[in-house]
């Protein structure tokens, strides 16, 4: 078994949940109310952990204003595996969260090298797939890094607020947190801290309780803002919630990468090229011969198939259960199981891509719309 590795820039090894809630200090997510219950992701456990959620379920159940902030990285293509989030985006904006979404062009420029002309154009794609997922961007406020609003009272607050974080913050931390540090990387987490704290001020939404979705990998940033955050006196901030969710697996097994093609799912993916890659490249429980298999049946634990279906694909819990059941008991084939993912997928993809090309007229206008 390899030794597990987690950090915002590299997650490999046997990656056991438990042990990261002990090491980072999250809480486990326990009883909900059912309006969450009846979100698959929340149900079957696909966010895991939390930090200070109370405050966002304190604003449902009152009916009172909070933020969902959620950033993009603008690198390679939007996959599967990016669902989780935007799905989260959709669901806090049906409960009536106002949605931030910050394109990190200045990251990508600072951390990757990559030109801000480049991420433009990777972010239209990523936010055609949201709208398409059906995340209303009239209601949600989309920006970038490098060009926050043309408000300019509202683009100074969110710039000055960067800068007035730098203060609180140490060297040591951002060492800690970031190892090798150049100035690009720390202006970067300032910026990135900015992003997380600015809902909060006077000109945006005004100490309304903020929610981060994150996979537990990027935690680390979520906790050097949580930080920052509480030792600055002017502004004042309420401590920001966030949420963990599982990692969704790459084809092969370990962690999705957008570099390689044949580790994920693209939403624009033929079905041919769902088929190819289910069939070639998904991971399998199952055992080497189909008498061993019929014998001994499959681990659901880590078949990717099953996996896919779990977070994604197959809605009914019954059907869910009944497939989980038969392919541990040898019932089920590897290759049945595949067959009926490959199918799953792409009766969803076949929607989604009837809705992308409807939302393409609109996404021009709300992605670089008046702030």
């Amino acid at each position: 078994m390899t030794k597990q590795v987690v950090t915002p820039w590299e997650v490999s090894g046997s990656i056991d949940y438990n042990k990261l809630i002990k090491e980072f200090g999250v809480s486990p997510l326990k009883e909900l109310p059912e309006i969450f219950n009846k979100n698959i992701l929340f149900r079957r456990k696909i966010i895991f952990a939390h930090r200070d959620i109370q405050r966002i379920l304190e604003a449902v159940k009152n009916k009172k204003p909070f933020v969902m902030m959620t950033g993009l990285m603008p690198t390679g293509k939007f996959h599967i595996g990016h669902m989780i989030l935007a799905q989260q985006m959709v669901f806090y904006q049906k409960l009536g969260a106002r949605v931030y979404i910050a394109v990190a062009d200045l990251e990508a420029y600072n951390a990757r090298g990559q030109s801000l002309e480049d991420s433009k154009k990777i972010a239209e794609d990523y936010i055609l797939s949201y709208a398409s997922l059906g995340l209303d961007l009239k209601k949600a406020d989309i920006y970038f890094q490098s060009n926050r609003s043309s408000d300019a009272k509202k683009s100074n607050a969110y710039y000055q607020l960067q800068n007035l974080l730098a203060r609180y913050a140490t060297f040591n931390e951002f060492k800690a947190v970031y190892g090798d540090i150049t100035p690009g990387k720390m202006l970067s987490a300032l910026l990135q801290a900015s992003d997380m704290l600015h809902p909060q001020l006077k000109e945006f939404e005004s100490q309304a309780p903020v929610i981060i979705p994150v996979g537990i990998d990027q935690d680390a940033h979520l906790r050097l803002a949580r930080d920052i955050s509480q030792r600055i006196k002017s502004p004042r901030f309420i401590q920001l919630s966030s949420t963990y969710h599982l990692f969704a697996p790459g084809l092969g097994g370990g962690k999705m990468s957008a570099s390689d093609p044949n580790s994920f799912i693209a939403l624009t993916d033929t079905p041919k090229e769902v088929e190819k890659k289910i069939n070639k490249y998904a991971f399998s429980g199952g055992q080497p011969t189909i008498e061993e298999h019929r014998k001994l049946g499959g681990n659901p634990n880590i078949d990717v198939s099953f996996q896919y279906l779990k977070m994604f694909f197959e809605s009914d819990d019954k059907k869910l259960a009944q497939i989980e059941k038969d392919y541990r008991s040898g019932k089920m084939l590897t290759g049945e199981l595949k067959k009926y993912t490959i199918e799953k997928i792409n009766d969803f993809l076949k929607e989604f891509q009837k809705k992308r090309e409807l939302a393409k007229k609109d996404v021009e206008k709300f992605i670089y719309k008046e702030k």
